[in-house]
């Protein structure tokens, strides 16, 4: 595998993850209620905890972009 190929793949997977944070993000904002209600069927939540849970969960998700992905692929760009 050479290091251009190391860097397409990590750039698309970053574009990709990134494609479903941004996803994920409009879904709890758009369609909050549905979604509430939706994950209410298995989880006994407040409301508080839930929107905790899942911006707890993005923050994780963005910072595990960020950190496994993301910054690889700037460090091959800078330095390749």
């Amino acid at each position: 595998m050479t290091i251009d190929m190391i860097r397409s793949v990590l750039g698309w997977t970053a574009l990709i993850n990134y494609t479903v944070f941004l996803w994920w993000a409009l879904v709890f904002l758009f369609a909050h209620d549905w979604l509430y209600r939706f994950h209410g069927k298995w989880f006994n939540l407040s409301v508080a905890a839930f929107d905790a849970v899942h911006y707890a969960g993005m923050a994780l998700y963005k910072m595990a972009i960020f950190l496994f992905i993301l910054a690889p692929y700037l460090a091959l760009l800078i330095t390749a």
